[in-house]
């Protein structure tokens, strides 16, 4: 993140405008929809660890749940002061491999359902995993209508995470069936991602107007010289 301690701008009506100020009103608005939709995931989470049964969701739950509280903070910071956040923002890292079991399998239609004793691992992660989406659709949301450049910054760190935590979310309901993944045909998959081309070289129109530049230039060029001829 570059160094943008003590940036001021302007206000075209009330002059310099300090660090803590340096907000248009669309961040306002957006970043306080971040910061609270982040506040009702980690409660969320909170109440979902005394229902977890499965050990290796327990542990993505709260290494989740450690990372969001920490990006909260350094978001929170760097909103309430304008400025840099004291500790920089951090990568996620996942445990889980890469590996998707494709193909579909029969299974019980899914309802909602009727009391809490229904609450099951299959429920928590896939209600963590929809917190983790919309996290990253607000994030992103939100850094393209930030105008605080520290603060647009941390947006946009913070979305990859968000990215990062779904498929590890995904990935473990995959691998218990919770989360089954279709997948086409050979033949269509391979006329699918067959359909597109590598762009080569440069669109004509360009080099047109880059060789009516050199012209105009060329044509500058003997003006020039017919003036100085007709000065001599």
């Amino acid at each position: 993140m570059q160094n943008q301690q003590g940036q001021m701008h302007q206000n075209m009506h009330t002059g310099a405008v300090p660090p803590q100020m340096n907000h248009g009103g669309h961040e306002m608005f957006d970043v306080h929809e971040v910061l609270s939709s982040s506040i009702g995931s980690m409660n969320h989470y909170m109440m979902y660890m005394q229902h977890v049964k499965d050990p290796e969701l327990r542990d993505i739950l709260n290494r989740q749940y450690q990372f969001m509280q920490d990006e909260y903070n350094i978001t929170l910071e760097c909103f309430k002061t304008g400025q840099e956040p004291s500790k920089d923002t951090q990568t996620y890292m996942m445990k889980q491999d890469n590996d998707f079991i494709y193909g579909l399998k029969p299974a019980q239609p899914k309802k909602p359902m009727q009391n809490m004793t229904e609450i099951s691992d299959e429920f928590i992660a896939g209600a963590m995993l929809a917190a983790c989406k919309a996290g990253a659709a607000q994030k992103t949301m939100a850094a393209l209508e930030t105008t605080n450049p520290v603060v647009r910054r941390v947006l946009a760190d913070s979305v990859p995470n968000c990215i990062e935590m779904s498929y590890e979310l995904s990935i473990y309901m995959n691998k218990n069936h919770y989360y089954q993944v279709p997948q086409l045909a050979q033949q269509d998959v391979l006329t699918m991602t067959n359909a597109y081309a590598p762009a080569t070289g440069m669109p004509q129109a360009m080099n047109m107007n880059a060789g009516m530049g050199t012209m105009n230039m060329n044509t500058g060029m003997g003006t020039m010289n017919n003036m100085n001829n007709i000065q001599h």
